[in-house]
């Protein structure tokens, strides 16, 4: 725990990539296997489940330190972080520990889950006096499910690479459904990570054969966001195959007869969530070649109004632990398929796009089934009739347009040196309304002293109607120029949220917008971020409710 602790400390502290990447390194170099696989599993973004109530970890350590519970308040508040804020009022520890990060998270941690709270506080007493005040912050970071710390997998992966030499694409592919939390980290695992290949041994693990048997995933290629307008980028047209950019769960759909999987973009297996998706890949398995893995766009479909319906609605499916036959039948998934990434076994990546794109249109046309579409391309002379079909996105019920290169093989991540400028994502502008500040509250971490997470409301007659909160899009400048304003303006306080005098109007961005029975509004909005500071309009001159409904009635 000692060496991790002093690691979460370092790179939390750290803004430069390389610093970050040489420290990875250095902690993977020396660490334990054991050790190594769970600290892997949780930089890249692995997640253990909060396994103590937040009520008990305040009641213990209140009891420890005697700090009243108002005062302990006051000091969350303060410091913006709960397992920050522990680790400051517990009292020095009476002794230390050597144990392994391992032997804490499998031996301590999550045997802590379902206990009686007497026993909980118990433990809690025990393990906060074997450990310093870095190691207390990150052993309370895992038992309240909060551990984040500012590094990717790419930069997790580059780190493997270089401590163990081995090609970045391999540990790449390795990490594929290694932060899924159906199967937690082990020594083993850790060691297949970091092998060597030997792409001479026909056995080899990593071969595209022995992927697709055991239903494993590959990594995805992700696009670019373009800037401006993709003439000028990108050249001729003739070049690019444009399709339309689905708003559903990017998915890999492996298909083996006995080992048909489902995988989310985030290397989640998800066949249990869309189980009709898994009963297409066995209609495949009998029409068309096994060892076959699609890339594509999931999507609830309205086979009515033939188009996709809203994000919202497939949210459902992903966060319903048993999916009801009433819900499979009033909310049907399709997979929208865009690339073919294995054929019978064999890696079909390096492959052209429109030699993928062909296969696609044989066996789709062939087996012709209700939950499989071909993602259609869209058609253009010139870029400029390409803008036009464009606008028409949100009455499709898409986002805007995917720009691949023809010649282009199917790469890894969204790396920049390999196939970068491949593929594009050309989305619409967002949608935008201006709105009024009126509440806030204070943020976390080093923000913990600014107000940075606000609430906004549009007009209903008199009456400003909360509708969204956002909390990104202010420069740093910005964010200290509101916050005294806030300081000033503040007229009522609830806990930590500050009601202000509305003063403020800003430009919210967002992504999707529809009608929701569960908002005060009756408007739920997708991604709202602040676009800018509206200085230059007063407060009776933001938005209306009714501009919120016209614009879901047009998304």
């Amino acid at each position: 725990m000692k060496q991790f602790s002093q690691l979460y400390a370092q790179l939390d502290a750290s803004t430069s990539t390389l610093q970050k990447i040489a420290l990875l390194q250095g902690y993977f170099s020396l660490a334990h296997a054991e050790d190594a696989a769970w600290a892997c599993y949780l930089l890249a973004g692995g997640r253990i489940r909060q396994v103590v109530p937040t009520k008990v970890l305040r009641a213990t350590v209140t009891t420890l330190s005697g700090c009243e519970p108002w005062l302990f308040e006051e000091c969350y508040q303060a410091v913006g972080d709960l397992a920050e804020t522990i680790a400051y009022l517990l009292p020095p520890p009476k002794s230390s520990s050597d144990r392994f990060l391992s032997q804490w998270i499998e031996e301590s941690i999550l045997p802590l889950r379902g206990q009686p709270e007497l026993n909980i506080q118990d433990q809690l007493c025990q393990f906060w006096n074997q450990l310093s005040a870095n190691e207390r912050f990150t052993l309370n970071k895992l038992l309240t499910g909060g551990f984040r710390v500012g590094v990717s997998r790419s930069l997790v992966t580059r780190a493997l690479a270089q401590a163990f030499d081995i090609d970045a694409v391999v540990v790449a592919q390795r990490f594929v459904g290694y932060t899924d939390a159906k199967q937690l980290p082990t020594a083993d695992r850790f060691k297949h990570l970091v092998a060597r290949p030997n792409f001479n041994d026909a056995n080899e693990i990593d071969s595209p054969d022995a992927i697709i048997q055991e239903g494993r995933a590959l990594p995805f290629f992700l696009a670019h966001p373009i800037k401006g307008h993709p003439q000028a980028t990108l050249g001729d047209i003739d070049d690019w195959q444009a399709e339309w950019k689905w708003d559903g769960i990017r998915g890999q759909l492996v298909i083996n007869a006995e080992h048909s999987a489902l995988w989310s973009r985030g290397e989640e297996l998800i066949s249990e969530n869309f189980p009709e998706l898994i009963e297409l890949a066995q209609h495949w398995s009998a029409h068309a070649p096994q060892g076959t893995i699609l890339d594509g766009e999931i999507l609830i479909w309205d086979f009515e109004r033939n188009r996709p319906q809203g994000f919202q609605v497939l949210q459902q499916r992903t966060t319903r632990k048993k999916i009801s036959a009433a819900l499979l039948k009033t909310s049907p998934a399709v997979l929208v398929v865009y690339d073919c990434l294995a054929a019978d076994f064999k890696d079909f990546r390096t492959a052209a796009l429109t030699e993928r794109r062909a296969f696609l249109e044989q066996h789709i046309g062939q087996i012709n089934h209700p939950r499989l579409r071909l993602s259609a391309i869209v058609s253009a002379p010139d870029w400029s009739a390409l803008e036009q079909q464009r606008a028409q996105a949100r009455s499709l019920g898409v986002e805007g347009l995917m720009l691949k290169r023809k010649s282009s093989a199917y790469g890894v991540g969204r790396s920049k040196t390999e196939a970068g400028g491949q593929w594009w994502k050309w989305k619409l502008d967002p949608y935008s309304i201006d709105a009024v500040l009126i509440y806030a509250q204070a943020g976390h971490g080093r923000r913990a002293s600014l107000y940075t997470d606000y609430t906004f409301a549009v007009w209903s007659g008199e009456v400003l109607v909360p509708f969204a909160k956002a909390y990104s899009g202010l420069t740093d400048e910005e964010i200290r120029q509101v916050d005294a304003i806030i300081k000033k303006t503040t007229i009522d306080k609830f806990g930590p949220v500050r009601s202000v005098t509305p003063s403020l109007v800003f430009e919210l961005g967002f992504e999707g917008i529809q009608a929701s029975a569960r908002h005060k509004s009756g408007i739920a909005v997708r991604f709202p971020r602040i676009l800018r500071w509206r200085t230059d309009k007063p407060i009776n001159q933001a938005n209306t409710l009714d501009d919120l409904k016209a614009l879901a009635q047009l998304n």
